[in-house]
């Protein structure tokens, strides 16, 4: 798909329709948008690539945006292989462009391309550099860690675009999920809040400082490397990197995770969560056997509150509760009320392991007094859930 952004500014990008888990992983059922883009002015630039799934798609899509003309430069801002897979076709098929990365970018470059000679080809480029295109520069932004340590960013003054790398990026084809421009706020922030905690949650600080960089620019438009430009309100998305960058909740609410071998705990945590939501808190409810752990990684981001219900197994964890919490150490999750609910036959451990776990996460507090059952939900467990439920409705 070709689509004119600004009389000098080209969307070139594809959908791959087809991918199921992303990075293999993350369940992408509306599929992926890999997104580049066309800087046209006395000089030529080619924004990043594609993943090598949509490959004579992008070539086709360049070919048709180019012309007549030959490219400059193609500027690499983040060498991950589903935004650098056609690096090399681009190298063969015009000689005479350079290839403008940062220095790291230009450090992996043969890592992924065995037997390319990248001499005299590469352009490596600092904090505050520009590429002078003509009548427009761009300013270049390092970005490291966000997600890589070779990201970069580069803005365009003449149009007030952000070309953001991985940041601002979302989940789903863009034919499946309202299309390239226009997207409202809401309609982007579910699967983008669930794109950046489990891609960049780990790295708030990092998010933080670029944010601060970002707030010196006149930022009109927004464009990632993945989902919808951001056109209609790119302060909103701003404001909300500074929310979920900074580790605070976005939404006051309950998640409540549950880990369940026979169904006895799941029931103990839906009859929590009912006598939750008949006092007007807001619950999600997530299976962790079932739902995909990135749905209740962005949840657990989500809401102030968090109850996790488990099953004891093996003298420990049911393995998927155990998963969550790790998911959740590796990612930086802090600044949250936990409360727990375990089940054991004979012998509980499910809440100690739980509770060891989160002592080791950043200003995680455990709220009310844990819930031990056994086998199934009884009624003199009853009193113990009300007391629960008391405590997080208090909070």
């Amino acid at each position: 798909m070709v689509t004119k952004l600004t009389p000098s500014v080209s969307y070139i990008g594809c959908d791959d329709l087809g991918l199921d888990l992303f990075e293999n992983q993350y369940r992408v059922p509306e599929g992926m948008s890999y997104n580049s883009y066309i800087v046209d002015d006395e000089k030529l630039a080619v924004l990043d690539t594609c993943d090598v799934r949509t490959g004579q798609e992008w070539l086709s899509n360049l070919k048709s945006a180019l012309g007549k003309r030959k490219p400059d430069y193609l500027v690499v801002h983040h060498m991950e292989p589903d935004h650098s897979a056609m690096i090399a076709r681009m190298m063969a098929d015009y000689p005479e462009m350079k290839i403008v990365a940062s220095a790291i970018a230009v450090r992996m470059l043969p890592q992924f391309f065995d037997g390319v000679d990248f001499g005299g080809r590469t352009i490596a480029v600092s904090e505050g550099d520009t590429l002078d295109l003509g009548s427009r520069k761009l300013q270049f932004i390092m970005a490291p860690m966000i997600h890589w340590p070779e990201v970069m960013m580069s803005y365009d003054a003449a149009d007030g675009i952000l070309f953001s790398a991985d940041a601002f990026g979302k989940f789903g084809a863009l034919s499946r999920t309202g299309g390239l421009l226009g997207v409202s706020l809401q309609m982007w922030r579910s699967e983008a809040r669930r794109y950046y905690f489990n891609i960049c949650g780990k790295y708030g600080p990092q998010v933080q400082k670029l944010l601060g960089k970002a707030a010196a620019l006149d930022i009109r438009m927004i464009c990632p490397l993945h989902g919808p430009v951001l056109d209609s309100d790119p302060a909103g998305a701003v404001k909300l990197y500074n929310v979920w960058s900074s580790y605070v909740p976005e939404t006051s609410g309950v998640l409540i995770a549950h880990a369940s071998i026979h169904g006895g705990t799941a029931l103990a945590a839906e009859r929590l969560a009912r006598m939750l939501e008949e006092s007007g808190v807001k619950v999600s409810v997530r299976d962790l056997c079932r739902c995909g752990i990135s749905y209740a990684v962005s949840d657990a981001f989500r809401y102030d509150r968090v109850v996790l219900a488990a099953s004891s197994y093996d003298a420990g964890l049911f393995p998927p509760m155990y998963d969550f919490l790790h998911h959740l150490q590796i990612k930086n999750w802090q600044k949250r009320k936990v409360a727990l609910i375990e089940n054991g036959s004979w012998a509980p451990t499910a809440g100690k392991v739980m509770a060891d776990m989160l002592s080791t996460m950043k200003e995680i507090e455990l709220t009310g007094s844990k819930v031990s059952i056994r086998s199934r939900l009884h009624e003199s467990d009853i009193p113990a859930l009300e007391a629960l439920a008391e405590a997080i409705r208090g909070i």
